[in-house]
């Protein structure tokens, strides 16, 4: 599958986490909880399902694919695994560990994302014999 921008990134997650919440999700939804306009929440939604990330309907409800569902655990398990890195082991204040996340989710590649789970494990692990 191609690579999406980290806009589109952002939506695909958001559609995620509306979705567990709610169980349904529409574009109303999306942009409110992104805080952007419907046209651009409607552009995105397209591209995502052009990308075969999502089903969109223009008035309807919002599902995922199986493919889209996995994209979007990918991207939450990195902004996890680096608000966590910061926030816990590095002691960043909370909110600009999730910010910092968010911004990094994007760019970070999978072998380094190993490498830093490697590094917290190992933290955690050493923190426990103490």
């Amino acid at each position: 599958m191609a690579e999406i921008t980290s806009s589109l990134e952002d939506y695909i997650e958001a559609v995620y986490s509306i979705f567990l919440a709610e169980k349904k999700v529409k574009a109303i939804d999306v942009s409110r909880k992104l805080r952007v306009s419907r046209a651009s929440v409607t552009e995105a939604l397209q591209k995502l399902e052009q990308l075969g990330l999502i089903n969109y309907g223009h008035y309807g409800t919002i599902s995922m694919t199986d493919e889209g569902i996995k994209k979007a655990k990918k991207i939450i398990k990195k902004h996890e695994t680096l608000a966590f890195f910061f926030e816990n082991l590095l002691g960043v204040e909370h909110n600009l560990a999730e910010e910092t996340a968010c911004k990094i989710e994007h760019v970070i590649s999978d072998s380094i994302l190993k490498k830093l789970e490697k590094h917290i494990k190992e933290c955690l692990k050493t923190s426990d014999n103490k």
